[in-house]
Formats: structure tokens, sequence, C-alpha cells
């Protein structure tokens, strides 16, 4: 009979709930159902205008938001921001030329609405 070592095994448990952890957290997992869902509905009503109620984008609009390498490469906060901020269209890296207003161009979106609208963009990730 073959004995397990059980100091690997609690190992192999540790790097499994890490890896987990990690994955739920980049996939929206930290926020509740309820803040994505908020998140969802804050999204078709003011972001989907220009990046579509797919969240697929639209031509010479707002891009695709699946799988979007700006969007995997920024920290909740820095998109928190971004929204807040929006980009102008002379930004060196605008490069669908079109302004994206602060805000969404919705002046009465809260930070948490901004928060909830980027924990439903992680889960498109």
């Amino acid at each position: 009979m073959t004995r397990v070592n059980p100091v690997l095994s609690r190992l192999s448990i540790v790097v499994l709930v890490v890896a987990s952890f990690s994955l739920a957290v980049a996939c929206g997992g930290g926020a509740s159902p309820e803040q994505v869902a908020a998140g969802q509905k804050v999204f078709l009503t003011t972001c989907a205008t220009c990046h579509g109620k797919d969240a697929k984008g639209l031509p010479k609009l707002g891009k695709n938001l699946h799988s979007n390498e700006f969007v995997q490469s920024k920290s909740d906060d820095e998109l928190v921001a971004f929204v807040q901020h929006g980009r102008p269209v002379d930004d060196p890296l605008n490069t669908t030329h079109v302004a994206m207003p602060p805000k969404g161009g919705n002046p009465a979106l809260t930070d948490d609405d901004i928060k909830h609208v980027v924990a439903f963009v992680r889960t498109l990730q």
C-alpha cells in the first residue's frame, strides 16, 4: 500500500485554495452576485450605448470588453478611476478616436455604481 506524504497533501490543498481564490478574484469573484447584477444593470443603461448590450463593442464607438487586455491589465481601483475620468479623443491610447466621457456620460453614477460595473466587466474576462 502506498502512503501519502501528509506534508505534500497539505501543500497541495493550500496551492489549490490559493489558485482558486486568485481565479475567483480575477473573474469578479471578489464581488457578490448582487453587486455583479447591479453592475450589469448600470452597464446596460449607460455603457451599452457604446460597448453594446452584449459588451462586444460597437463599430467606431466602444471596445469589446470580453477577454479585454486593457481590463485584464488593470486593478479594480485603476478601472474605477479610468471610468471616472474617461478617455479623451487626443489620448494616444484612444484607438477608436471617440471620446469616452467621464462616468460614461452619466454624471449621476456613484463610485459604488462604477465599482459594480467593474465587477460585472470582470465576469466577462
